[in-house]
């Protein structure tokens, strides 16, 4: 069992679940700061004030992923780090603080892969209405152009937005993420557009400034269907569920993808929302449409339907005491398999696995090492799958585990661990897992371990 020959394997990031460094060196606030000030919204009164401190450790990080075997690091600039009030001046100590990792990344035989927005939006720029603002498209342009004017003379590749489903769905519909607003259905599909044309143009800052060819795309995210059984029926009430049915939400993955990749709206979600759809200008839908040139897929798990009557979708539940992980997600390697074929079916886009991984109740054993291996199990299964549907023809640049470290993991703290390596965050020590050795293993032997 081999990848593709150029297929590469690498680790993931963000940079407010890592960086700490909150205060320092002239960074402005992101919204993700005002939501650790919110009392009982992070559990436990955890912040991302220091964190994994990789602010001023990156080195000892950089040499992690080198032994490793790491072949490229996916990883966030944080906006309010480079722009502190979120447009104006730049701050060049923040701006220094990429340089240096990406020389360091390179001088480690890594590739860069630069994502521009995870989530981390300046906080002053909250003050003016948000993704709301008509305004904040050309915000994002112009800091892609700052990142982009520094960086592209050694990053090749990028990603622009990190799952727009979630700081808009959880961050402005139900509020459960930052910055913890609770938004009308229209407003909340207003954001999303405004986000959606803050892509189409930073890809055109990307085109038309980078100094290397560049390889761009995003990270989405969204309900990953698989079908009960390889039937035909079953698998068209699976593709069915994926892309043309929609709840008063925005966690349909068509939602964000359809205007990037197809230019337009899905005509369910339209019939479904209605009067509070946006009504996209002239030439907007142009703008979202941009040229990218992979799809990148965030995936964790996947629902199971089948086709009931005249073939609409039944949900499967799975069987009692089903596999979970620690974020009580389902344990679902199909989804592996489903989300890319569905992915490169509809769009004929490269896939890219940009984020895969689980949290997993994780601690130091008495041996001074971290024992995981539910988390090499869930990887060889996810894998596996992933390895197969590329046997069925699925194009696929890439796999991006998540986490290469333990991390903030947003309004659950420091609860959840989904990282390679271990962080004792009291000190500071990192502590590669079992795991990490194994992914060291499967890069080494480019996925032929995985059959072992």
């Amino acid at each position: 069992m081999t990848f593709p020959k150029n297929f590469i394997w690498g680790a993931a990031a963000a940079s407010y679940q890592v960086e700490g460094a909150a205060y320092e060196d002239g960074r402005g606030l992101s919204v993700w700061d005002m939501m650790c000030r919110t009392p009982g919204k992070i559990w436990d009164g955890h912040t991302g004030e220091v964190s994994c401190d990789h602010y001023h450790r990156w080195q000892e990080d950089v040499a992690i992923m080198k032994a490793m075997g790491l072949q490229a690091y996916r990883l966030s600039v944080a906006w309010p780090r480079i722009l502190p009030a979120g447009t104006g001046t730049v701050n060049a100590k923040g701006l220094a603080f990429y340089d240096r990792l990406v020389d360091g990344l390179l001088a480690a035989g890594i590739q860069p892969w630069v994502t521009l927005f995870h989530w981390d939006f300046p906080y002053d720029l909250y003050l003016r209405g948000g993704w709301l603002n008509p305004d904040s498209p050309q915000w994002f342009a112009d800091y892609t152009q700052v990142v982009v004017d520094k960086l592209s003379d050694r990053v090749q590749h990028w990603m622009t937005l990190n799952e727009p489903a979630c700081f808009i769905g959880l961050g402005l519909q139900s509020g459960e993420h930052a910055p913890g607003d609770k938004l009308g259905f229209p407003e909340v599909l207003r954001a999303g557009h405004h986000a959606l044309l803050a892509h189409g143009r930073s890809v055109q800052v990307i085109r038309a400034r980078a100094r290397r060819t560049p390889v761009v795309g995003f990270a989405p995210t969204g309900g990953i269907v698989a079908p009960a059984t390889e039937t035909a029926a079953d698998i068209e009430a699976a593709r069915r569920r994926m892309f043309h049915e929609f709840n008063r939400d925005v966690w349909n993955l068509a939602l964000f993808t359809d205007p990037v990749f197809l230019g337009r709206y899905p005509e369910e979600a339209v019939q479904t929302f209605g009067a509070a759809m946006p009504r996209p200008r002239a030439g907007e839908m142009e703008t979202i449409a941009q040229p990218v040139d992979f799809c990148g897929l965030n995936i964790y798990h996947c629902s199971v339907v089948r086709a009931g009557q005249d073939g609409r979708p039944e949900t499967v539940p799975g069987p009692v005491g089903y596999p979970m992980t620690s974020m009580e997600w389902p344990v679902t390697p199909q989804a592996l398999y489903w989300g890319p074929r569905f992915a490169w079916e509809r769009y004929a886009k490269p896939v890219v696995i940009s984020e895969n991984g689980l949290a997993n109740n994780d601690w130091i054993s008495t041996d001074d090492q971290v024992h995981d291996p539910q988390r090499i199990d869930f990887l060889k299964r996810y894998l596996r799958e992933f390895h197969r549907a590329i046997g069925d023809g699925v194009g696929a640049l890439g796999y991006f585990q998540w986490s290469i470290m333990d991390n903030f993991e947003w309004s659950f703290g420091y609860k959840r661990r989904f990282g390679l390596v271990f962080v004792d965050y009291p000190t500071g020590r990192r502590l590669p897992k079992d795991s990490a050795r194994w992914y060291q293993n499967i890069i080494a032997t480019h996925g032929a371990a995985l059959t072992e």
